[in-house]
């Protein structure tokens, strides 16, 4: 079984932190986010998958230098120009050559979603594409997806507002998908598969859904990249899962409250952190107070930093405040204009 990855995104929202890392290579609890997402996707049946990229793909190489992430083996598909969710989805398949039923996935996207479930609900119903659908409490701030009794797709309803839609279910991110959807997909220009190629599948009456109630977070900000990793970590499926990394160096008068402390992370004494993420090599000095923060620079003694997130080059100094910030504010491998 195939799968294609959609990795191309530059991760703005998490910025300063992907100057130096993409985010799919982002640790969520000791282990990169692409790692969970091809561990789910081989207990899935998944044998291959192709990146599709948008950029250069030599930090994915450099992780996996032998092509393979876990028992998936990996290809690459790298754009010259972007090409949004369908075009790049066309052309990461004919890439790497895709000619049987095939799954889609946001590299972005932690879930515990049986993919196998899902491809078995797929070819029960003949569809041309399923997509899976995880509840939402507020519709509002979703695309919203409508489906009869059978599970086919009738509707979709961008963030609705009270009385427009009676569903609560919202696209998770994998996708089913036959050869024949490529059709649809032809990988050489820009094309959504949103707003453009589901809509046209609905109107075939090709497109299917299944809901599940499964863990599903978009960890692609902030603060939902600080909830996975606080959600994964009490999980502690094994120990390396565990909050506070073996390799990282916590004084024993430092304080952790909701928090993931990263390996060879060093937290001096006295200091506190709370609802945050300190990622591999992060120093935070004596006293500091990191809150609700990413951190994988430097803390100095006694500062307080808020709802910020401090990159691998940044450096907050000691006794400062630094509330809703982004250190280092640009990216330090571009010279200024």
């Amino acid at each position: 079984m195939h799968a294609v990855v959609l990795v191309g995104g530059f991760g703005t929202r998490l910025r300063p932190l992907t100057y130096s890392i993409p985010k799919p290579l982002l640790p969520v609890a000791h282990t990169s986010m692409l790692e969970r997402l091809m561990n789910s996707l081989a207990l899935g049946g998944v044998t291959h998958a192709v990146l599709a990229l948008g950029f250069k793909p030599e930090p994915f190489m450099a992780a996996f230098p032998n092509d393979m992430c876990g028992s998936v083996q990996l290809s690459y598909a790298v754009e010259d120009t972007p090409l949004d969710t369908a075009g790049a989805i066309g052309f990461a398949a004919r890439t790497a050559g895709i000619n049987e039923t095939f799954v889609v996935a946001n590299g972005d996207v932690l879930t515990d979603l049986d993919i196998a479930s899902l491809i078995s609900f797929h070819r029960q119903h003949g569809a041309e594409g399923t997509i899976s659908l995880t509840p939402v409490s507020d519709p509002s701030q979703y695309g919203i997806v409508e489906i009869d009794a059978s599970g086919r797709v009738e509707r979709f309803v961008e963030k609705p507002q009270p009385g427009i839609t009676t569903s609560n279910f919202a696209s998770a991110g994998t996708y089913v998908l036959e050869p024949s959807a490529l059709v649809r997909m032809p990988g050489d220009q820009k094309l959504s598969i949103e707003r453009v190629v589901f809509p046209a599948m609905v109107a075939d009456k090709s497109l299917f859904a299944m809901s599940t109630d499964d863990y599903w977070i978009d960890a692609g900000r902030p603060d939902t990249f600080i909830s996975a990793n606080v959600h994964v970590s009490k999980q502690i499926a094994k120990a390396t899962d565990a909050p506070i990394h073996p390799t990282a160096n916590v004084a024993a008068t430092a304080v952790i409250l909701d928090s993931v402390i990263g390996e060879n992370a060093t937290v001096l004494d006295g200091a506190r952190i709370t609802h945050s993420v300190l990622l591999p090599g992060a120093h935070v000095g004596h006293g500091a107070v990191i809150i609700d923060s990413l951190v994988m620079g430097e803390v100095g003694a006694n500062s307080q930093v808020t709802n910020s997130i401090i990159g691998s080059t940044g450096v907050v100094g000691q006794n400062e405040i630094c509330n809703n910030g982004s250190v280092p504010a640009h990216d330090p491998a571009l010279k200024p204009e």
